[in-house]
């Protein structure tokens, strides 16, 4: 992926990203404690895709949900978080029958987080499982006018109909010539309630992520997805393994990131900082690093800077940590710029 030799200031950029897949919340026990049972329990507004929406529009990026929500108290607050920080939701559908989903988040005593099981269940499933494929053309259309970039992750893919729509759009995505960005968010309990958290795909599951994985222009994975999906977590042996040479990043918690930009490879330090909470924080890093790519025209390959890129993103992603929640401590792209200057 390339970069113009000339940034464009974020309010003036003819783009958007659409941001495809979950809004949910996020049900965080005390740390230690079991969100089922033990208090005090905070919810806080999350989903991958809505968080990487809200973090782009936090830092001055135009970008679009791309959903499905319950009518019920969990949507009503997404529909005016959204419309506080600009998000289009032209392409968001509401469901009368299904809930809004509720993921409950175990927290170590370092702030660290696990999945563990949902609530709010009536017996249908959840209004995000059920993302309808027939009604996603009409509204895609003129979002795919505006838009450079389509934001997925995998969780969809557990879903029949979800599954079906994400596919959908990827394709309407690359008829249209919009680049996908995957961030791979391996979750196995969207896939079975009951399985082990920390459990990998399937062979099956696998094989279900493959096409997202052959089309993406950007990819983002934790080092154990890699070595899952690759048999590797080095990130030029990720490029290298699928035809279209990607960008890819490498995640590691704490550890230096990897990354593999055109051809070029390197690390980053992770910045330190207090941690309540990290739910979020790889999300704010994605948003940071597509904030930067549509920063800059897309022209000579020389002009990338992958060290800037990442370092701007990887500060979005710490500070997110400092706060409780995914999109609460989202920051400002002034405030990042004054975190990194602090760090200098």
């Amino acid at each position: 992926m390339s970069l113009a030799s000339r940034p464009l200031p974020s309010s003036t950029l003819p783009t958007q990203v659409l941001c495809l897949g979950e809004a949910l919340v996020d049900r965080l026990g005390p740390l230690g404690g079991d969100p089922a049972t033990d208090s005090p329990r905070d919810d806080h507004l999350g989903g991958a895709p809505a968080n990487v929406a809200c973090a782009l529009a936090r830092l001055g990026t135009p970008s679009a949900f791309v959903g499905r929500l319950g009518r019920d108290g969990i949507g009503q607050a997404f529909a005016k978080l959204f419309a506080e920080r600009g998000v289009d939701t032209s392409a968001l559908q509401w469901d009368r029958t299904r809930p809004s989903r509720i993921v409950l988040v175990r927290r170590d005593a370092a702030g660290d987080r696990q999945f563990g099981g949902f609530a709010g269940d009536r017996g249908y499933g959840f209004a995000d499982q059920a993302l309808d494929p027939s009604a996603l053309p009409a509204a895609l259309g003129p979002l795919l006018a505006k838009a450079r970039w389509l934001l997925v992750g995998t969780i969809p893919l557990a879903s029949p109909a979800a599954a079906a729509a994400l596919q959908l759009a990827c394709h309407q995505s690359a008829a249209a010539g919009i680049a996908l960005a995957l961030d791979v968010n391996w979750r196995p309990t969207f896939w079975d309630p009951a399985a082990d958290p920390a459990s990998g795909p399937t062979p099956a599951q696998i094989a279900a992520i493959a096409p997202l994985l052959q089309q993406a222009a950007l990819i983002k994975c934790a080092a154990e997805e890699a070595r899952w999906l690759f048999g590797s977590d080095d990130p030029a042996v990720v490029c290298a393994a699928l035809a279209q040479h990607p960008d890819v990043v490498v995640t590691d918690g704490g550890a230096p990131l990897r990354w593999c930009f055109a051809g070029r490879n390197g690390e980053l330090q992770a910045f330190r900082v207090p941690v309540v909470d990290t739910t979020g924080a790889g999300d704010a890093f994605m948003a940071g690093l597509l904030h930067k790519l549509l920063q800059y025209q897309v022209q000579d390959t020389s002009a990338i800077q992958p060290e800037q890129m990442l370092r701007f993103a990887s500060a979005c992603g710490a500070l997110v940590c400092k706060g409780a929640g995914a999109i609460d401590p989202q920051s400002s792209a002034d405030a990042v710029q004054d975190f990194l200057a602090s760090q200098a």
